[in-house]
């Protein structure tokens, strides 16, 4: 066993427990149903009626159902049982979806099996960053393309502290949005081409992202207590706006890239 492995394991386990109890939440989120960011995927991958798409960690299974009526065939896999089954109930009518219950780092399919593998709003929670870049290039088909988008944190090591600091105070299964510059570095060493990207601010409802993952109100006023406890120029750089000393919505940096296997 390799040194950490425990410590995987225990943050897959949080995965499991956070999503299974907050399955329906993450279906419904607005962060999640934006259908400008769905339909960008679909613009950037042109996507043929003879493609088989592995969706990875799809969670809601928005990205699956954005690209089922253009593709072949959808794989929707996610770690947690209760999350897949929540999402094949919503997406019954879709019938080209197929769900696996399947780990992002050991996926379950022989290499050169897909000709897009996508990914979105899921990669923080997954231990081994690596793992997962490497799993992506083993199961593409040689020209085939790799879709993801995630929070990512700031090139600033203030900055990245905070937000990890943040995202892991309101939800223990989050384990590191990683920067820009250390996902163009796996992108690369896995012979992943970049072809194209977006850095944009995401903003968030503050009560819908606090009330996704927690329900005790201690929990969600040591999040509001970290906020608050900030320096300025951290409160200015995620525009954290209040309205009668509420805290009513923050940006975070996302990225979306798409990359080709060489």
């Amino acid at each position: 066993m390799e040194e950490g492995d425990g410590m995987s394991e225990e943050m897959k386990q949080r995965v499991r427990e956070t999503f299974s109890k907050n399955n329906e939440a993450y279906v419904q989120s607005k962060v999640h149903n934006n259908q400008s960011d769905l339909d960008l995927v679909t613009k950037w991958l042109k996507p043929n009626v003879s493609w088989s798409v592995l969706d990875i960690a799809t969670g809601g299974g928005h990205v699956a159902r954005q690209l089922s009526p253009y593709v072949k065939t959808v794989f929707a896999t996610d770690l947690t049982e209760q999350m897949l089954e929540n999402t094949a109930s919503h997406l019954a009518s879709f019938d080209n979806i197929h769900y696996v219950i399947a780990d992002a780092e050991e996926l379950p399919f022989l290499q050169s099996s897909f000709d897009v593998v996508t990914c979105r709003i899921a990669p923080h929670h997954f231990p081994h960053p690596e793992k997962f870049i490497s799993e992506v290039q083993r199961v593409l088909k040689q020209g085939g393309y790799f879709l993801m988008i995630d929070n990512t944190a700031s090139e600033n090591d203030d900055l990245d502290h905070f937000y990890n600091t943040l995202e892991k105070v309101r939800d223990q299964s989050h384990v590191r949005a990683l920067k820009i510059s250390e996902w163009e570095k796996l992108l690369l060493k896995y012979d992943l081409q970049l072809e194209d990207q977006l850095q944009r601010k995401k903003k968030l409802p503050f009560s819908d992202w606090l009330n996704r993952t927690l329900d005790n109100d201690e929990d969600k006023k040591q999040v509001v207590r970290f906020v608050e406890d900030a320096e300025d120029h951290v409160k200015a750089y995620f525009a954290f706006q209040k309205k009668e000393d509420e805290i009513i919505d923050f940006s975070i940096d996302e990225w979306m890239v798409m990359a080709r296997k060489l």
